[in-house]
């Protein structure tokens, strides 16, 4: 069920809003306090459940920037959830997908058509997986990136508190990609806004645009993705704007899996064939704590690690 365009069950009020220095149409859901800003906002559930209904029953949540990074960093829980009566997975896409690459047939897209096309990739996605609803926020990069966006801050808090989930996943700090980590630090600020009875009781950070197997292993949080490889292929195949527009993000993201599955253990036989690696980040909800000072102290680990074993193995 798509709520932007008056279709399905709801009835949606709309009235023009300056938010900002630019005009929006604020969208509400029925059955729920939740405001989407942007002018082209979309709420997607594809089993067509009501929205209270269909966002409350959500256990898992991941909140990514561009349409596919959900699908390449966060298949572990989607996949959990897959058929599971009692595990719901969600996902909220905060960017347009405006400024994709773009060659072959999709070389002559203009922004909007890439922006449409990626929507309904994103869509596609999520009917694919089962997912509880799928947000798309629209947002432009560059409002993303903004140190402060309180419009966007609220967006997502309202999404976490009205889904509850159990666990938030997101990008990584250390990722390096702009907006991924503008995303995140948005998240962030978004979840300690919300009453510390009311928050996910985790949050976890995951690979896109770097991955974690430089963490040292006793802070890596191994996640199995082997499960349905046939459904993680479906997943990140229905990206062909992004596939036949340039970047193989379906092979790279199944590479990854399997060599952080087989590099993971020196000493020991694989315990898994397909691994996605994840960072606790709960700390930082629950601590007033630096983004990057938090980051640091992986890296920090890290490098002392790499000191230490060159020293001992030093004449």
């Amino acid at each position: 069920m798509c709520l932007h365009g008056m279709c399905g069950d709801f009835h949606l009020a709309f009235f023009d809003a300056l938010c900002y220095t630019y005009h929006v149409i604020i969208l509400f859901v029925e059955g729920t306090d939740m405001k989407l800003t942007q002018t082209n906002a979309q709420l997607y559930i594809p089993d067509g459940a009501p929205a209270p209904a269909a966002l409350t029953r959500a256990t898992d949540l991941c909140i990514a920037a561009h349409q596919d990074d959900i699908e390449i960093m966060a298949y572990a829980p989607i996949v959990q959830c897959y058929g599971s009566t009692a595990r719901w997975f969600a996902g909220v896409t905060v960017t347009d997908g405006g400024g994709a690459p773009r060659s072959g047939i999709y070389a002559d897209y203009t922004n909007e058509d890439m922006m449409r096309v990626r929507a309904e990739e994103q869509k596609m996605a999520a009917s694919i997986g089962r997912y509880a609803a799928q947000f798309l926020l629209d947002y432009p990069s560059s409002a993303v990136k903004k140190p402060d966006n309180p419009v966007l801050i609220n967006e997502l808090k309202d999404i976490i508190l009205a889904c509850a989930p159990e666990t938030v996943y997101t990008h990584n700090l250390a990722d390096k990609h702009d907006t991924h980590v503008a995303v995140t630090l948005n998240v962030i600020r978004a979840l300690r806004l919300i009453a510390p009875e009311l928050r996910p009781k985790k949050v976890i950070s995951m690979e896109v645009w770097r991955g974690l197997d430089w963490l040292c292993d006793e802070d890596k949080l191994p996640l199995d993705t082997g499960a349905h490889p046939n459904l993680a292929a479906a997943l990140l195949g229905v990206y062909d704007s992004q596939i036949a527009g340039g970047k193989r993000y379906d092979l790279a993201t199944v590479g990854r899996r399997l060599a952080n599955a087989t590099f993971f253990e020196s000493h020991g036989v694989d315990e898994a064939d397909s691994i996605a690696f994840g960072l606790d980040i709960t700390a930082l909800i629950e601590q007033d704590i630096d983004p990057a000072a938090f980051i640091n102290g992986y890296i920090q680990s890290f490098k002392d690690e790499v000191n230490e074993r060159i020293g001992k193995l030093s004449i």
